[in-house]
């Protein structure tokens, strides 16, 4: 038994230290994207096999933009489509959380997330699209690291500049290519609604643009704007 508890403890003290690793490996790349733009996140590469699994020579769109340069009115679209309240809370909605753990309760499955900008800046950063409570765990340890070390400013250019668009499509400017042939800095109120709008199923809008319900939430979108904090 004397043996048994020596190599349990062995074996706990390694996973320690492989976590204490893990974390440590994390800590470091959200130190350096604090100060260098993100080339490539894990969602870019996943979507990247998965395009050239189907045609090898296939690339990716995107094209950093600076904060400054992408346009006010895809900004106010984003925070009102996706976080009303990215510039005051620490990287949790609470109570956004809770109003989607009711919507989920009453629909009998997961029709809302309830995650904030950071969170989901976390997620396309390090993770993968897979749903599981581990992968919730470690999207939770990221956001905090983010909000901790970077401002919020540095966390909405980076979002702006990394989140799924379209089939390949990534960050604001190619999105404002790809859709409107026009920079991101040229994005006007009624545009900026519905590339919010399409945020969360970018690539069924992508294939969809004329889907019945997306000038709906463009609308909800265009009301929300004015009221909308950015940073």
């Amino acid at each position: 038994m004397k043996h048994i508890g020596v190599g349990l403890r062995h074996i706990l003290l390694g996973l320690l230290a492989i976590a204490l690793v893990y974390l440590l490996w994390l800590l470091g790349w959200v130190l350096y994207w604090g100060h260098f733009n993100p080339d490539m996140t894990r969602f870019m590469e996943i979507r990247l096999a998965e395009l050239q699994a189907k045609q090898p020579g296939a690339t990716l769109k995107k094209q950093w933009q600076p904060y400054e340069r992408i346009s006010i009115h895809l900004k106010r679209a984003l925070i009102a489509s996706e976080d009303g309240k990215f510039v005051q809370h620490a990287g949790f909605d609470w109570d956004g959380i809770q109003v989607a753990m009711k919507k989920n309760e009453k629909k009998g499955k997961a029709v809302a997330g309830g995650s904030t900008i950071t969170q989901q800046l976390a997620k396309n950063l390090f993770l993968s699209p897979e749903r599981s409570l581990w992968r919730k765990g470690e999207e939770a340890i990221i956001t905090v690291m983010i909000e901790t070390i970077w401002s919020k400013r540095r966390i909405f250019e980076v979002y702006l500049n990394v989140i799924e668009w379209g089939n390949g499509v990534f960050g604001a400017e190619a999105a404002a290519r790809h859709y409107y042939g026009i920079g991101s800095a040229q994005i006007g109120a009624e545009q900026a609604g519905r590339l919010a709008a399409m945020v969360p199923s970018p690539r069924y809008y992508d294939r969809n643009r004329n889907a019945p319900g997306l000038p709906r939430k463009t609308e909800v979108i265009l009301a929300r704007m004015p009221s909308a904090g950015i940073p």
